[in-house]
């Protein structure tokens, strides 16, 4: 008889349950017995509310994954902010002109680039995936201990409950306890800057287009919604973040209105306001014997090109994938050879997009008169790259 496994994932953020819905509908899911515990409540989606502040940019290769899973018909059933062109420029420059990177879905033969999705509707999607698959839930439910057991997988105290698993999957977030406790260092820095969020109704049709201007103090985002609103991340001081939050509605529109360049014309403020400080961190590793970090566990990117929601699923995918070939091979899943597979495939990768969107950051944050020539140099050669910008638009996209 084929022994069956105990998969403990901790976090119900998109990336734990992605993770718990792969293994879930696999091919090993009969050999799997899996519980995800979140220390927090149940997310639960309201389609009668506003859309919610915190929400992600999905890119394609995402969107086919869930697609497999039958989530994304829940998603795209209530709401979803398709784009189909994205448009990226300094704020020296103009947003239609020859150093404005502009990326169009057509040139890549894709219906669209990816969605912008509320982060509470993807996981309410994923749990109705997960329930239907026999998962056990337990919310409210914090991990106090966990630790690597003598000859195999994690020992785990929860909930005043002491069991084994033979894999603990860290899917909770940036201050993971999973990760404390697992002892593995990060190293982190804080941005001088924070994200402030809102939504907003444009004068102009947003057009199914994600608009980035890159400002002094940060790049300000225009992210389409389902509605015809926009969803604005802007990354600025946090003075400047502060002052937006407490601002009265009309002046909040036109520092808005004046950030953007005036690219939707008048921005109109449609939506509650939030502020968020910003920061990066990586752990030094990934894995240890009957433990494995997804997500921001393992890694938190500064939000300006999208990705940290896009690379916390494909650490998902990458993680099943490797305990689905492993099992069928009859190797133990918790074991440090396996999980390294794991780790190597993806935190070289993962470590390449932090520091490229962190010195993306960098240089546009630079003033001075030679610093935006070389940025405009650089983005005219960009547009005109051919296999580079193609090979770049992949890797983003989650088509590589």
């Amino acid at each position: 008889m084929n022994r069956k496994f105990d998969i403990v994932i901790a976090g119900s953020g998109m990336a734990g349950l992605t993770a718990a819905a792969l293994l879930a509908t696999g091919r090993l899911r009969d050999r799997l017995n899996i519980r995800v515990i979140d220390a927090g409540a149940k997310p639960v989606f309201d389609a009668a509310a506003d859309v919610a502040l915190r929400v992600s940019a999905i890119a394609e290769g995402s969107v086919r994954l869930y697609r497999s899973l039958g989530a994304w018909e829940t998603v795209t059933a209530a709401r979803a902010g398709r784009f189909r062109e994205m448009r990226v420029w300094d704020a020296a420059r103009s947003a239609d002109g020859p150093e404005a990177l502009h990326f169009d879905a057509a040139e890549f033969a894709l219906r669209e680039l990816g969605f912008i999705v509320e982060n509470v509707l993807l996981q309410d999607a994923l749990l109705n995936v997960v329930e239907n698959a026999g998962v056990t839930l337990s919310f409210n439910t914090k991990i106090e201990a966990s630790r690597s057991a003598s000859k195999s997988g994690t020992d785990v105290v929860c909930g005043g409950e002491r069991f084994h698993a033979d894999l603990l999957i860290g899917a909770d977030g940036a201050a993971s306890s999973v990760r404390q406790q697992a002892k593995i260092a990060v190293t982190s820095w804080s941005y001088p800057q924070s994200a402030f969020v809102t939504h907003l109704r444009p004068e102009k049709p947003h057009g199914e287009c994600a608009w980035q201007r890159f400002l002094p103090a940060g790049p300000l985002a225009l992210l389409p919604l389902h509605d015809g609103r926009v969803s604005v991340v802007w990354s600025t001081s946090p003075e400047e973040a502060e002052e937006a939050c407490s601002a009265d509605t009309a002046r909040l529109g036109r520092m808005l209105t004046d950030a953007s360049d005036r690219v939707l014309g008048g921005l109109v403020v449609a939506g509650e306001r939030a502020v968020f400080p910003l920061k990066a961190q990586y752990a030094s590793r990934y894995v240890a014997p009957g433990m494995a970090l997804i997500g921001d566990a393992a890694h938190s990117i500064h939000p300006l090109a999208g990705q940290g929601a896009n690379l916390g699923i494909s650490d998902a995918a990458i993680l099943t994938k490797v305990l689905d070939e492993a099992v069928a091979a009859g190797e133990y899943p918790g074991d440090l050879p396996v999980l390294r597979r794991y780790e190597r495939a993806r935190k070289g990768a993962n470590n390449a997009m932090l520091y490229f969107v962190d010195a993306l950051n960098r240089l546009f944050s630079q003033p001075s008169s030679q610093a935006s020539a070389l940025r405009g140099a650089g983005m005219r050669l960009f547009n005109h790259s051919g296999p580079l910008r193609r090979r770049i638009a992949a890797v983003a996209l989650g088509l590589d």
